[in-house]
Parts: C-alpha cells; structure tokens; sequence
C-alpha cells in the first residue's frame, strides 16, 4: 500500500453509451464489493449449487489488474509510473469492453476523479455504475485485519487525499483518496446511471437491495432464481468455499477473506477515541447517509 497525490481534484461525470458498455461496481475498500459480485454469479448463472467464488472472474472483472496493462506495456507492472498507468488506462477500459457484446461488471476501487489529467474511470465506455458504501467505522476495523495494519494506521489512511494502493507487480496504481472524498466522488451528483446502496440495507433485506438492483440494471427479478441467488450468496456460505477451498484474492498472510461481515462490529473493536476520529474526520457524509 502506498500514498500518493492525486492530479486534479475534479469530479468526472458517468456518462457514455449504454449497450456493451462497463457497468461499473465500486466502492471504497472493505466494503462489500465481492459479496455483490458473489450474487451477480449466482444470479446469471442460474445454478442448483452455490457458484464458484474462485471462478467470480466468469461474470465481473476488475480494472487494475496488471495483467491487463501489459497487454500495452510489456514492461513489469512495477515499473510503471503513475503517468504510465494512465496513459494506459483509457485503452484498458476500451479493452474491457470487447469481453462481451453487453454490459461487462468491473469491479473498481478508484474514486470518481481525474489523476494526472485521466479520468480514473474511462467515460467513453461507461455505461452504468452501482456504488456501495459501509460505515467508515466497520471499514476501518475489516481493513485493518485486511491489510494486517494497526486500526489507527488504517484510520488515517482513510483520512488521507491521497490515500492509494496498487502500484505493484500485481495492480496498478488506484487512487482511493479519503473515504469521504470517495463517496462523495460517487454520489454527491445524482445520476440516472448510478445506483446506490449501502451495505447495511443489503444486510438488513438482502432480497430487497438486490431486487433494487436488478431493477436498476433494467430487468425484473424473477422471484425463485433471485431468492435461490440471495441463500448461496450468503456470507456463511461465501466463508465454507473459502474454508474448503480458498479464495484467490485473500491476501498473504491473511486467515481468512470472509470474516464476520456483520454490521457494528466497530462497537467491540474500536475504542471511544478511535470511534470519535472517524466520525470526526468523516461525520458529514456519516450524517448523510444515515451513520450518525
């Protein structure tokens, strides 16, 4: 992990061409991206069984990973600038697009912005975006035991502009920026082709948020095969397939990807001053979307 500064503070807008397009799914890290691509596999699939949490890349990709940018830049990933990348970054989206006819999920945890004068997100080839938010206080305490940092080093990571990752031999550079600045990056301008949904309200009646969803992505649910997507995309069931057979993006080191992934867990882990940083660095946006 890494801090770098980010280029230009301006906000880019969800815009482009809707068939065949990216339906962007982002959030700021820790956040509950994987279980939403979990019930995406489960539901375009269809299957009697749970699908295959090793095998997620069959229905959502990723942007960031380094495989993609060699394809224009043989060098090793680690030795790609931040300006590398973004050259590069318009054509891998480009890229993506070519994986399907229709729309193709990719899973970001870039903020909605310009760096070095590029969009982090490729208008051209945006079609939707779904964006998901946790409360920064459950954040900080699932990515601290992520990253196996101490929680007041994650909570200052996500008070800092310039808060990045990436930038290795396996991703690329990704500029996240506070977490503040990340939701508001998404949402602060509504948006016809942007929905979204807090993790708690997916917790709370997953059939409804997921529902929302699908409606959204311009289709009606069908009852028994989103009911059947919702049980085997379950947090107990996502963290059996992990015990039995691991999960590729577990990071090194690390017991295990799928935790708790309850909501409040922070009331246990935090202590009374670690709570009040947070809130303190990020109540106006907690207060906006229901956290305070």
């Amino acid at each position: 992990m890494t801090a770098a500064l980010c280029g230009s503070a301006n906000v880019i807008p969800l815009s482009g061409r809707i068939m065949g397009a990216l339906v962007w799914l982002a959030s700021y890290p820790k956040s509950g991206n994987t279980w939403i691509r979990a019930f995406l596999a489960n539901y375009l699939s269809n299957a009697a069984e749970p699908y295959d949490i090793g095998a997620l890349t069959d229905y959502t990709t990723g942007e960031s990973g380094a495989s993609l940018y060699r394809r224009h830049d043989p060098r090793p990933a680690a030795a790609y600038s931040i300006d590398d990348v973004q050259r590069m970054r318009p054509f891998v989206h480009h890229d993506l697009t070519l994986l399907s006819p229709g729309p193709v999920f990719v899973k970001t945890h870039n903020a909605l912005r310009l760096l070095r004068g590029v969009p982090l997100l490729t208008p051209a080839v945006t079609g939707q975006a779904i964006y998901l938010l946790r409360d920064p206080r459950d954040v900080a305490v699932s990515y601290a035991r992520h990253l196996a940092r101490p929680i007041d080093w994650v909570i200052e990571f996500m008070a800092n502009e310039g808060a990045s990752g990436g930038g290795d031999g396996e991703k690329v550079h990704e500029l996240m920026s506070s977490w503040s600045i990340h939701v508001r990056s998404w949402t602060e301008r509504p948006n016809k082709r942007l929905h979204v949904i807090r993790y708690e309200d997916m917790l709370a009646d997953p059939v409804a948020a997921f529902s929302g969803m699908l409606r959204f992505l311009g289709g009606e649910p069908v009852a028994e095969r989103l009911e059947r997507a919702v049980a085997h995309s379950r947090f107990t069931v996502l963290q059996a397939q992990e015990q039995a057979s691991g999960f590729a993006e577990r990071p090194a080191g690390a017991d295990a990807f799928f935790r708790t992934g309850r909501a409040g867990g922070w009331r246990e882990a935090l202590t009374p001053a670690q709570a009040a940083r947070i809130e303190r660095d990020h109540g106006d946006v907690m207060r906006q979307f229901g956290y305070l």
